[in-house]
């Protein structure tokens, strides 16, 4: 897919009830982790944490947190040293991010005051990054957040948990469906509501399917992100953009940068 539509997510909206929203987003923490969606981006992201010195991660738009419990276990394992990540969101989730916290001992840490991608608090140094979130944003604010990065200094990895492939499609359109079903009761930390809102009243698969059909038709191509770079105008910077390979067939579109 070599376009880009800004079609309407129900998690954006804010009608969209919250116990739903909440729910599709552990959904999404689970399935990312126990398939091990990111793993592929790990080396490029120690690397650019060995190129920085930096050894804390400031996670935006972390939602549930999905998959960065794993991504911090295995940047440790391959960097040989401890890494620490706070966790932010504009509406932060805060009962998932204490989850989290709790599981890692205190490795991964959490803002609960908001925190916007395009104005991040000076008070928060490290390493940027941005998981299965980026496409939500128009290009404008995009290119923001990339460019309070540069302005602020700071490092930054863009990361989606998909290719924008069109099998990738089939594959939100049929497996995930069932893989809800599925997974749904081994989701932590449990609910009813999720149960609720899976099993009898199928808000959190169909949303999902909508959300994740959604998502692929927003994500920026590599040609997109190259375009978002040159308007900056960071010549200091180093930018690295392309596709991971992920074990499934999928990819993982990526867009790393640092003060050169």
């Amino acid at each position: 897919m070599k376009f880009r539509l800004h079609l309407f997510e129900l998690e954006d909206q804010p009608w969209f009830p919250h116990v739903v929203r909440q729910g599709m987003m552990d959904v999404l923490r689970f399935l990312i982790t126990a398939l091990g969606i990111y793993k592929p981006i790990v080396p490029l992201l120690r690397q650019a944490l060995a190129h920085t010195r930096q050894t804390h991660l400031v996670d935006l738009c972390s939602g549930a947190g999905g998959g960065i419990q794993q991504i911090w276990q295995e940047l440790e394992k391959q960097a040989g040293h401890q890494i620490s990540i706070t966790l932010t969101d504009k509406y932060p989730n805060v009962e998932a991010y204490q989850f989290l916290a709790t599981q890692s001992n205190g490795a991964l840490q959490f803002e609960k005051a908001p925190v916007d991608a395009t104005a991040v608090p000076d008070d928060l140094p490290g390493f940027r990054t941005v998981f299965s979130a980026f496409h939500h944003f128009r290009p404008e604010t995009a290119t923001a957040i990339l460019a309070d990065a540069v302005r602020q200094n700071q490092g930054i990895g863009v990361f989606e948990g998909a290719g924008k492939r069109w099998h990738e499609l089939l594959l939100v359109w049929f497996v995930f469906p069932w893989l809800i079903l599925l997974i749904t009761p081994f989701i932590r930390p449990f609910t009813w509501s999720r149960l609720f809102f899976t099993y009898l009243i199928p808000l959190i698969p169909l949303g999902t399917v909508w959300d994740g059909t959604v998502s692929l038709l927003r994500m920026y191509t590599p040609a997109h992100l190259e375009k978002m770079v040159a308007a900056i105008n960071a010549p200091q910077y180093t930018w690295h953009i392309g596709r991971a390979r992920h074990w499934s067939g999928t990819g993982v579109l990526y867009l790393i940068g640092y003060p050169s």
